[in-house]
Order: structure tokens, then sequence, then C-alpha cells
């Protein structure tokens, strides 16, 4: 399974698995049978069927989540898109390593392990606005990162970042693969004022004109940045290795949104976790066809709307696996 270039990643993610077609008829016919109205779960019942059928097992349970959280600066912020400065993706690494984040907590509570993948924050991305984000060796180094992150003993996968200027990367490269305007795409991220905000409606405008056209992932090199090409190395690996994968915010989305546009069904193993307050990640949502588990207003980033719904995705597994059946429980089925 190992890749040197965007076209041999693309070629993995195109002979990536499927789900178990076995596996997700067990566990149909068992929530069918469980002591419950028919349906009466809504979404949980799907979303433990949907599991069951990555996992390859009938009466699955999740036991090892993991959350793997990439950060990476952005060349681009030197155009002044950003509330904050970029040392703060640096300092942001260290409160992770700390345990001082909100991400942190999250995991924590999940029962999930958590890892940190700082790259390369001392040589940001090439401001896309004037040449490409990322040479393709430097997107194959990141994906790669993303790869190798994911542990093959994780039975459930979150991703996340941390980056200074990346919502202007994840618009552009919204702008690039959906098409409209670079207004649709733009939102505040880290709370830039009108000026901010127009600003980069220009600087996303300006990159997709340079770079717009390009296949999926020439997009993602082009105007991507570390942490975001790591994401999707992630969840390509997770596919690869059947792990489920609750999908992020804004960021999070874009990043698999390439995979998607590149190779149609890449995400059939994902499931949206949140819908972020990012004005545009609703509409990302609607383009990769997933309807968010929860929308609460978040817009902090790192994981944590997916994070924070790993125990609901459990709450779905723990319901199929674990209700008795009408027959098991001596209950009338009506």
């Amino acid at each position: 399974m190992a890749f040197s270039d965007l076209a041999g990643f693309e070629r993995i993610l195109k002979q990536a698995p499927g789900p178990d077609m076995e596996a997700q008829a067990a566990a149909t016919a068992r929530n069918a049978q469980l002591t419950k109205p028919a349906g009466s779960l809504g979404r949980l019942e799907e979303i433990g069927i949907w599991y069951a059928a990555w996992r390859g097992e009938g009466r699955p349970r999740i036991e090892k989540p993991q959350v793997a959280i990439f950060a990476g600066n952005h060349g681009v912020t030197a155009r002044g898109v950003s509330a904050f400065p970029v040392e703060v993706t640096v300092q942001m690494v260290a409160n992770f390593q700390q345990g001082g984040a909100a991400i942190n907590q999250l995991a924590r509570n999940a029962g999930a392990s958590m890892s940190v993948h700082a790259l390369e924050l001392d040589r940001p991305t090439g401001d896309f606005t004037e040449t490409v984000a990322m040479s393709e060796a430097d997107c194959v180094r990141a994906l790669k990162t993303g790869w190798d992150a994911v542990d093959p003993k994780a039975d459930l996968l979150v991703v996340g970042e941390m980056g200074i200027g990346n919502t202007t990367s994840a618009a552009a490269m919204a702008h690039a693969l959906f098409g409209g305007l670079a207004a649709d795409w733009v939102g505040r991220g880290t709370g830039v004022d009108d000026a901010g905000l127009k600003l980069k409606e220009e600087v996303c405008a300006a990159g997709v004109a340079l770079h717009g056209g390009k296949a999926p992932l020439a997009i993602l090199a082009s105007l991507g940045g570390r942490e975001v090409a790591a994401m999707a190395g992630a969840i390509a690996r997770a596919r690869v290795l059947r792990i489920p994968v609750i999908l992020d915010g804004f960021i999070c989305c874009v990043a698999a949104a390439c995979l998607e546009k590149a190779v149609p069904g890449a995400l059939d193993h994902c499931i949206a976790g949140h819908q972020s307050a990012e004005a545009a990640h609703r509409a990302v949502l609607e383009a990769i066809d997933k309807e968010p588990l929860v929308s609460l207003g978040l817009r902090l980033g790192e994981g944590s709307g997916a994070g924070l719904v790993i125990p609901l995705v459990k709450g779905a597994v723990e319901c199929l696996s674990g209700m008795a059946t009408f027959a098991e429980a001596g209950v009338s089925a009506g």
C-alpha cells in the first residue's frame, strides 16, 4: 500500500475495500428483532448498521477510538487573512501536548487515544496567490504523515487540525472543487471583521484564478495545507483498514471532499459529526452527501465536534449489539 506520488495515492483509494455486506445484513436482521418498536431509535439504528458493515461484524463494539490532530502553517497568512498570528499554531500544539485544549477533554471523555502531529511548522506552505501551496512531493509527505498516524488497531477515527489561516485555504479549495463564487465559501474563521472577510474573499478568488481547473488531489496540493493533506491521508488509510471515520468541521470536510471528488464513494466509511458555525460547512456537507449528527454552533476545529459525538456513535453501536432481541428477552414481538 505504499505510494510515492498523487497518482499512486489515487490508485490505492480506487482499490480500497467496501463494506462487508454479510455483516450489514446480519446487523440489519438483528436490529429488526431488538426489543423496541421498529425505527424507534431513529438514526441510531442507521449508524449502528453502518458501523457493523464497515467493521465486518454483525454485533460489533467500539473499544479503541482514536483522535489524530495535525498542525501546519500557511504562507497565505502573510496576506492578513487571519485574526491571529501564525505563532499561535506552535503555541496550540504545545497546548494539545500538555492536555489543555478542548479536544483533549473531549477525547478523554470519549475514552479515545489522542496523538498530535506537527508538520514542518517552521516551513509554511507557499502563498497560493503566487505559487502552489505544496509541491507534489510536499503533499505526498503530508499525506503519508496522516496515513502513518492511523493505528491499525483503532476501531473508530476522528481527525482534527490546527493551522492559522486554514479556513482561507479550505475556502479556496471548496471554491475550486465546487465552483460558485469565492464569497459562497468564505467565512469569518477565527473571527475576522468585515474588512478581513472581504480580504479573504479576494485571496481565495486569486488562488482559484491561478490554480482552478486542476484535478482534486492537485487542488489539495495547490491550495491546501500540510495538515489538510494529512487529514486526507488518514481518512484514506482508515478506508483501507475499514475503520469508520467521524468527520469534523469545515476544514476536515473539505479535506475529505478532495478524496470524494477524486474517487466517488471514497467517503462511504465516514459520517459527519456535526455542522459547524462556519458559513460554508453546510454546503460542503451537502456536496459530499453527509447529514450531520448534531448542530451546536461550534467553530473551533481541532476535531472537537467529531470528538464530542464519539459517545453518540458508541451509543448507537451499543444499542445494536447489547440490546436483547424479543426472543432473548421473552417479550412478545406483537
